[in-house]
């Protein structure tokens, strides 16, 4: 029995992550940034505990030594396991190591522009997140690059590289 879905396939039920230098550190690089980083700045993270940010910021919080940072002016009042929320990366007490996005790829920009302005050593766009001229920008200005990843798979799945370069 065949079962008509409605409208036309796309022959792609989930797209997989193209490979660029920008997109795609090498895992040697991956495990370098994942290992030096200290803090990390979630931009985008919900409150609302059906969401990915939501579950991958608790993920951050409990399951690596990262110091985690919640950005969603929208979100201001509200916590996730004990940290508030602020509503810039301007606004951190800290500068952030990791500027994790969780921002739809045309909202990109400004991010990737606040986190050159403070500072940030790397700009991370989570999975199906890119954003290619802000890549750019961001590289020419010193920062580590990762589109298209979650750090949550990149970081588990390099774990105990990352916890070796961390103990050195």
């Amino acid at each position: 029995m065949s079962i008509e879905l409605p409208g036309k396939p796309t022959g792609e039920a989930c797209p997989t992550p193209s490979a660029t230098a920008a997109t795609a550190p090498d895992d040697d690089a991956l495990v370098d940034l994942l290992s030096r980083a200290r803090t990390v700045a979630v931009v985008g993270a919900s409150p609302n505990d059906h969401r990915t940010s939501y579950s991958i910021a608790a993920w951050l919080m409990t399951r690596t030594p990262y110091e985690v940072y919640l950005v969603n002016p929208m979100a201001e009042g509200q916590e996730i396991r004990g940290h508030g929320f602020y509503s810039s990366l301007a606004e951190l007490p800290v500068v952030p190591d990791i500027v994790d996005v969780f921002r739809r790829s045309e909202h990109v920009p400004p991010v990737a522009d606040d986190a050159i302005e403070v500072g940030a050593g790397a700009l991370w766009m989570q999975l199906g997140v890119s954003h290619e001229e802000a890549a750019g920008r961001a590289l020419d200005a010193g920062l580590d690059v990762v589109q298209d990843r979650c750090i949550k798979v990149e970081y588990e799945r390099l774990r105990d590289a990352v916890e070796q370069a961390s103990a050195q």
